[in-house]
């Protein structure tokens, strides 16, 4: 296991089906950043609890609105018209790249936020992943339980 939040989710994004989930997720609306870090505190079986989820939530919720979200509109809106167009085309990488950066910098701030949380008492107490997409209003789906099984390998 990763002692730290960005290696863990480099390592587990690698899996295989892992990065089509989590852009299948993030394209029903949900953050990856937090689901990535839910599925951290689940290995580490951290106790789960509403608090914590909507510490999560605030942490990381400015950042995605004001920062990475802005980027990522960016860039998506820039990809056709960046296959016909090379500058655009470098500048979109450029974009790209920033996006993930700032994405690093949410998982940072998430790691930081979770200094000092206790384990859960039983693995009831630390099903991050569904808790987690269950406050943002999504039931488990496809995506999810893929996620989930690629966890379950570690």
């Amino acid at each position: 296991m990763q002692n730290d939040l960005w290696n863990y989710c480099l390592n587990l994004y690698a899996r295989p089906g892992v990065e089509h989930a989590c852009l299948s997720l993030q394209d029903q609306g949900l953050d990856v950043c937090l689901l990535l870090c839910a599925a951290w505190l689940q290995e580490r079986t951290v106790a789960c609890s509403e608090t914590r989820l909507e510490q999560l939530k605030a942490c990381a919720g400015p950042w995605q609105r004001e920062v990475v979200q802005p980027l990522r509109q960016l860039r998506i809106r820039w990809r056709e018209a960046a296959a016909d167009d090379e500058a655009l085309a470098a500048l979109r990488i450029r974009v790209k790249a920033l996006e993930l950066e700032a994405e690093g910098t949410v998982l940072r701030r998430l790691e930081s936020a979770t200094l000092g949380w206790s384990s859960a008492q039983s693995q009831d107490d630390c099903d991050w992943l569904r808790k987690m997409a269950n406050s943002v209003g999504h039931p488990d789906c496809d995506a999810l339980q893929t996620l989930r099984a690629a966890i379950n390998r570690a």
